[in-house]
């Protein structure tokens, strides 16, 4: 399982204590993680304007998260011109998820394949990764 994380969810993430954190350090041990520029540079920014302390959260996640420069075309989807690089980057770096928490955009597509990536709330990876073996 290969799962891309948009930029919302590196945001929360940053800090250590959120569920959104615990959730991506334990699909750490069942994925590779991969997020791309696009995303990581909003969620950085985000955090510089909201949250400046948890900006050394932010970068803990280069250890475990892989920065793809890989983007595809994204084919005909109802989605924001902005939104549009992190699918493509989801499909270009070959990921078979994408982990969002924007519902607005894209939750309409939530346990739902595009353009072969199945995009997943925070709950339904959460419930793929228990199918998978994993303990809360």
């Amino acid at each position: 399982m290969r799962i891309f994380l948009d930029a919302n969810i590196l945001f929360s993430a940053a800090a250590p204590h959120t569920a959104t954190r615990r959730l991506l350090d334990a699909a750490s041990g069942y994925a590779v993680l991969v997020t791309n520029p696009h995303a990581w540079e909003e969620a950085r920014r985000n955090l510089a304007r909201k949250r400046p302390h948890f900006e050394p959260g932010l970068e803990s996640l280069k250890k475990t998260v892989i920065l793809s420069n890989a983007f595809a075309h994204a084919g005909p989807i109802d989605l924001p011109e902005c939104d549009i690089p992190v699918l493509a980057g989801a499909i270009g770096s070959k990921s078979t998820h994408l982990w969002t928490g924007d519902k607005q955009h894209f939750g309409k597509w939530y346990g739902k394949e595009q353009c072969g990536v199945t995009v997943v709330s925070s709950v339904l990876l959460a419930d793929i990764l228990f199918e998978m073996g994993w303990k809360p």
